[in-house]
This record gives C-alpha cells, structure tokens and sequence, in this order.
C-alpha cells in the first residue's frame, strides 16, 4: 500500500481530479486493478463505506484468480464477505387508535 506522501508525489491535477482523500486513492487503487475504469466512482464510494479489511481481502481473491470480468468478481467476493448487510433495526409496532 502507497504512503499519502507517494500519492501526492504522483499528483497531477490536471489528470487526477478525484483524489484529494485517502480513502479516494484507495478508490482509483481499486479501479486500475479491477480494470473497470468506468465505474471509478462506485470504487471510490465503496472505499468510503466499507471497512478497508474486507476490500483488500476481496481484491486479494480477485487478483489470485484468472477472471475474465475482475469487478464482477470483486462485487461478488463482497457480497459473500456480507459488505453489504446493514445494521439489524428494530421494528417498533404500530399502534391503532380506536
């Protein structure tokens, strides 16, 4: 994993419009190793949202297998790793007046 010192090394701004935080570096990461230039932002959301444990080891199962669709797989890997379950949340009964 890169410093933030060797990022803004790298830094153009006229190229590299979306990193100005850790966590949207770690989105463009995600995005050239996935090959998915496309869905850049998604990658840089995910970064935000989801623990950086489970990305990495999402992106390490991808990067090991010989995948034709790589994001495809990450989105995959991340759904079996429950990224995306959401807090249980209480239900509260309705009350009916009479």
């Amino acid at each position: 994993m890169q410093s933030v010192k060797d990022i803004l090394k790298k830094f153009n701004p006229l190229e590299d419009r979306y990193v100005s935080r850790e966590f949207q570096a770690f989105g463009v990461h995600l995005t050239k190793k996935l090959q998915d230039e496309r869905r850049k932002s998604l990658y840089i959301k995910l970064s935000k949202t989801i623990p950086r444990p489970v990305l990495e080891e999402a992106l390490r199962y991808v990067i090991d297998s010989n995948a034709r669709n790589k994001a495809a797989l990450f989105m995959w890997k991340l759904k079996k790793l429950n990224a995306f379950s959401s807090p249980k949340v209480l239900k509260v009964p309705k009350v009916h007046k009479e």
